[in-house]
């Protein structure tokens, strides 16, 4: 089974780290910079075509919690799974992604496997 993810993340090496956990995996990754990137990024993906998005919360321009408002705002991607991938760890940050629509939340550095594993999960 082929998945397609979309990775928003503001740094060149975290998406390197995702793309590299995802590929060998089988996945096909499509990459952003930041949440307006993000945004562009999946309008350029037909419909039914993303499986899950990964997002970083930190990030200029646009935060991971616009970003998930954004999608979340999206008919096409009210119930595309959303990955929170991001180095905070907070119960109220937690919460408030939740409630903006995520579907999960992986505290970096992230385990490769694992995270593997919870795409699969949220998007088999």
């Amino acid at each position: 089974m082929t998945l397609t993810v979309l990775a928003v993340d503001d740094s060149r090496t975290m998406r390197d780290m995702i793309r590299m956990a995802l590929m060998p995996a089988g996945f096909t990754v499509h990459l952003a910079e930041d949440g307006v990137h993000g945004i562009e990024v999946l309008g350029g993906i037909a419909p039914g075509d993303i499986d899950a998005i990964i997002t970083d919360i930190n990030m200029p321009r646009m935060d991971g919690f616009g970003f998930i408002d954004a999608v979340r705002e999206q008919y096409d991607h009210r119930a595309t799974p959303i990955l929170v991938l991001t180095t905070e760890s907070s119960p109220e940050l937690k919460m408030r992604a939740r409630e903006a629509g995520a579907t999960g939340w992986i505290v970096k550095p992230f385990d490769p496997a694992k995270l593997v594993k919870a795409l699969q999960m949220v998007a088999g």
